[in-house]
């Protein structure tokens, strides 16, 4: 028995205090609207590139080639016992507790917590890519990526250089007019984007984005739920004036599939990227959980923020200033503290202002599906400050009706 871990379960009464997790990407540059000391952006150095992500319950680590660090992107649990600090990773507590923490539907079924979320923040946009789904995953050994996307407003006091995402492709699009695209890659800029259409980005909303959909994420900073994986393939060559590497158009292809065009188009779920009715279909505006003015009068307010994919799902919890609600859920997830400061069950909790690499906070926590449907009580402890939460679930949230 790991008795590092079953401590740290019983000393929040089933709720995990996790340390914040920080991500570089080499490709990428920081919007610096995450909380990090401004000095400590690169504090990876910089061939490792800019610091512009931070994962939320992760037991999945990050792919970020050879310089990859050995638990890059998994998440560590704090515990204390008396002046004494300790870690130990999440997906190690996933594995000693099993069920006990997850949940026994998602244990049983998936062997693992299946999903995480993180902040994206860059400063610039993404350049048009894909992830994979199941079957074209699974030949590289990994797992299918639908994901979806939340723009919180409390860390998005800058839209970046672009705040626009271009997801799909215009109804009417050929497929041979992507495949120039893709032959075109190692040319200069291949204009795949030329084939799309961007969306304006506007906090407090969201989208959804399936496996195979082609998406080039905007640069505001995004709160995004997904599956379990960092499996991806980069589709365009330029990106304002950054040239993108092939070696990541060819990222996560099995190596007889190296060169063939074909099978890069395959990765693309068509009718998805082509859909006349995408906005319709894959936009999200707050969806409230139950009734406003009943929660209100309970002293909060919960709305569904990923609402149309059954692999996750996300809710954004406001307790009101000076209140205190019981809140229950039907599973286990992973939380974020965005504004205010309260307490959470056995733990207090608060939003930092600034965090330097390495500090610990106490704005993040895992709830197991016990203390989950038991109910957790929430205080904020403000006189005018709402406290505000974000919470991602895993796959077939039982609470959940998915909507169009």
């Amino acid at each position: 028995m790991n008795t590092l871990v079953h401590g740290a379960f019983d000393q929040g009464k089933g709720i995990l205090r996790l340390a914040p997790n920080w991500v570089p990407r080499s490709f990428c540059v920081p919007g610096r609207r995450i909380k990090l000391h401004p000095d400590d952006y690169y504090a990876l150095g910089g061939e490792r590139g800019g610091i512009d992500e931070r994962w939320f319950s992760s037991t999945t680590p990050a792919d970020n080639g050879p310089l990859t660090a050995p638990h890059e992107g998994l998440s560590w649990v704090v515990y204390k016992d008396g002046a004494r600090t300790e870690r130990l990773l999440l997906r190690d507590a996933v594995e000693e507790l099993k069920g006990q923490l997850i949940g026994d539907r998602l244990w049983d079924e998936y062997g693992g917590w299946p999903v995480y979320s993180k902040f994206f923040d860059n400063q610039n946009p993404l350049p048009h890519h894909v992830h994979h789904r199941q079957e074209h995953a699974s030949q590289v050994g990994q797992r299918g990526k639908a994901e979806a996307y939340y723009f919180p407003p409390q860390v998005n006091n800058h839209g970046g250089t672009f705040p626009y995402t271009f997801f799909g492709f215009e109804p009417g699009t050929t497929r041979e007019q992507v495949l120039e695209c893709l032959r075109n890659f190692a040319r200069g800029d291949n204009r795949i984007t030329a084939l799309s259409r961007a969306y304006r980005l506007v906090p407090g909303t969201g989208w959804d984005v399936p496996a195979g959909v082609i998406h080039a994420p905007g640069s505001l900073c995004t709160y995004e739920p997904q599956e379990a994986s960092d499996v991806f393939s980069m589709f365009q060559s330029l990106v304002a004036d950054q040239v993108v590497p092939a070696e990541l158009f060819w990222k996560d292809i099995p190596p007889d599939k190296v060169g063939d065009h074909d099978h890069m188009f395959e990765l693309l779920d068509w009718e998805a990227n082509v859909d006349p009715h995408f906005v319709a279909n894959r936009f999200m505006a707050p969806r409230p959980v139950r009734p406003v003015a009943e929660m209100e009068g309970e002293g909060y307010v919960e709305n569904w923020v990923c609402y149309r994919s059954s692999a996750f799902s996300a809710k954004e919890l406001t307790v009101m200033p000076g209140r205190t609600a019981v809140i229950r859920d039907g599973a286990a997830y992973g939380t974020i503290v965005m504004q205010g400061h309260g307490r959470m069950g056995a733990w207090g909790i608060e939003a930092p202002a600034l965090i330097r690499f390495g500090q610990l906070t106490h704005d993040e926590f895992y709830v197991s599906e016990a203390a989950a449907r038991e109910g957790v009580t929430i205080v904020n402890d403000s006189h005018s400050d709402p406290l505000v939460m974000l919470k991602h679930f895993g796959p077939d949230n039982p609470d959940l009706q998915l909507g169009t």
